[in-house]
């Protein structure tokens, strides 16, 4: 709980301050740290001082401190005239500021700005919206004129302005490479990352606007292709221009690489581009893993020829070999993992050989019997309603049978009545809590294989990170393929610190995120001096410092004199 000042600039340029007594509460729906006000102690230039005084001598009475009034002051003493101006975050940016430099992101750019002989504060620039990603994602333009000023203690970065945010993005564009490969050997070094195999898939992110991008650009040098293509998307936007994001990831989940492609690219049509990229960096095997929507004969010949290794699902369903060769091939399960069982079938021999590694979950599997039992219990009812109408082919019969839910478990006699047909329900029951992959790759075993498409999803949770759950790469505010490339690579960047927090905490970044979030930074006048403190630290906290290495703050942050005492001395 804290005091939390909020401010409006009216249309004369006046600024009006509010107080109000908050806290941050946990949002389960949202999984984030939320601010609710408890009590609005109203306008900054209209507060009751008297009342504020007494609710501060009240709270020292319950905590036993009945003698003191204020800070020191006895009690029957005026207490000091403290005027607090504004509250920020603190907690979020120290972690992020750490880590920045931890992982050699502010290293690795400021090595690149002495390359190319750039002062601009550019450095400072991508910091902020990196840690803006970390805290409150939202445009550049909120970012400079919104939460650096009003929102998060960041001194260094006090004095930047959205056209520093801009300029700095296009520097990015031109050294994102060379800084993504500084930060990853660095991050391999310090977190001791397993680099034998590194997962590869693709994501899209789409854009609010109807018309495509045609020109290319040049930059720095660099050519830019242009981005905003119409393909097709992952997210159900086919009518709407994207791009393509790869990523390239460990098994640890710590981002190795990032591409941004054109809308159109198909996804056979990176791994060439990609292949060569990470063998220009000395890594072990490239695994592309990908799901059931990537299988075909022809993406399976250009994954062979393009990346080499592959583990992709198969859709069950639609496929023969599972069908009549995979599900019905006796064997037993081996033990992969915690609720993870595996075993191989292979298909064919020779140029037609095919390596299939069948996965059971067997709680997934429970859960599904069980839900099939609800519908199948359902579905009995609905026939026992309809033999009750005495009906030869009345429209509910007819729903029935085209019913997704019920109609795969249906079949109909020789007047055309539906009823239950034992055979599909056997049938639907080979498939619970059962997924199929093939690979390419024999020096994988088969625990490999199926902890490797399993492994896979990790990806996923970081395109969601990116996309839905935290970083918000969309919305994209940005029109230019380098300032979309940049803007990309700047949440990767933040995505890295993200899974830096986790790996050194053990703890979700939305928890880490809530409980640093009580860490404030408040700034007050008292005797004519501008005084900025931290909040005190709770024991959660200073336990995720501890584990992130870094050091406790100090109390006092900042004391600014008034001018006359600067005179004086």
């Amino acid at each position: 709980m804290y005091l939390r000042v909020t401010q409006r600039r009216n249309r004369d340029g006046s600024t009006v301050r509010y107080y109000g007594l908050a806290e941050n509460v946990w949002n389960t729906d949202s999984k984030r740290s939320e601010t609710q006000v408890i009590h609005s102690f109203g306008r900054a230039d209209q507060l009751d001082r008297a009342a504020l005084e007494r609710l501060v001598r009240s709270i020292n009475r319950v905590l036993g401190d009945d003698e003191q009034v204020g800070d020191g002051a006895p009690a029957g003493t005026a207490p000091p005239d403290i005027e607090i101006d504004a509250a920020f975050e603190f907690g979020i940016p120290l972690t992020a500021r750490h880590l920045w430099e931890e992982l050699g992101i502010g290293p690795a750019v400021r090595d690149c700005l002495s390359k190319a002989e750039l002062t601009a504060p550019h450095e400072a620039a991508l910091f902020a919206m990196a840690a803006n990603r970390l805290d409150d994602p939202g445009s550049k333009r909120a970012c400079a004129e919104r939460w650096l000023t009003d929102t998060a203690w960041l001194p260094e970065a006090t004095d930047l302005t959205v056209d520093h945010l801009y300029r700095a993005l296009d520097v990015l564009a031109v050294w994102a490479d060379a800084i993504e490969r500084a930060v990853f050997l660095r991050a391999a070094d310090l977190f001791r990352l397993d680099v034998d195999l590194i997962f590869y898939d693709t994501t899209t992110a789409y854009f609010e606007i109807d018309e495509a991008d045609e020109t290319e650009q040049v930059w720095a040098g660099r050519l830019f292709a242009p981005l905003r293509r119409r393909g097709h998307s992952k997210e159900g936007r086919d009518n709407q221009p994207q791009v393509i994001i790869a990523m390239a990831v460990t098994r640890d989940s710590m981002p190795v690489r990032s591409w941004v492609l054109p809308g159109d690219t198909a996804d056979v049509a990176t791994v060439a581009r990609i292949k060569e990229d990470l063998r220009a960096w000395n890594l072990g095997r490239c695994l592309f893993v990908g799901d059931a929507g990537m299988y075909s004969a022809d993406n399976l010949m250009a994954l062979s020829k393009g990346l080499g290794h592959y583990i992709l699902a198969v859709p069950m369903r639609r496929l023969r070999d599972v069908d009549e060769a995979v599900l019905t091939r006796p064997g037993r399960y081996r033990k992969v993992a915690d609720n993870l069982q595996a075993k191989e079938v292979v298909v064919g021999d020779g140029e037609r050989r095919k390596r299939y590694v069948l996965c059971l979950n067997p709680e997934e599997a429970e859960r599904q019997r069980q839900h099939r039992d609800e519908v199948l219990a359902g579905l009995r009812a609905e026939l026992a309603l309809l033999a009750a109408r005495d009906a030869e082919h009345p429209k509910a019969a007819c729903a029935l049978l085209t019913s997704r839910r019920y109609g795969r478990y249906l079949s109909t006699d020789a007047a055309g009545r539906p009823h239950l047909d034992s055979g599909k329900i056997a049938h639907a029951a080979r498939f619970d809590g059962k997924f199929v992959v093939i690979t390419n790759d024999d020096t994988l075993s088969t625990e490999d294989v199926a902890l490797g498409y399993k492994g896979g999803t990790i990806i996923e949770a970081c395109f969601r990170r990116m996309k839905q759950t935290g970083l918000e790469v969309r919305p994209m505010y940005h029109w230019s393929p380098r300032r979309i490339e940049a803007h990309v690579r700047l949440c990767v960047l933040a995505l890295q610190i993200q899974r830096s927090a986790e790996l050194r905490c053990g703890l979700p970044w939305a928890r880490i995120a809530h409980i640093l979030a009580g860490l404030k930074a408040v700034r007050y006048q008292i005797a004519g001096r501008t005084i900025v403190q931290r909040t005190k630290i709770s024991p959660e906290a200073a336990e995720i410092l501890k584990n992130l290495g870094i050091s406790k703050p100090k109390k006092l942050l900042t004391v600014i004199e008034p001018p006359q005492a600067k005179a004086a001395s």
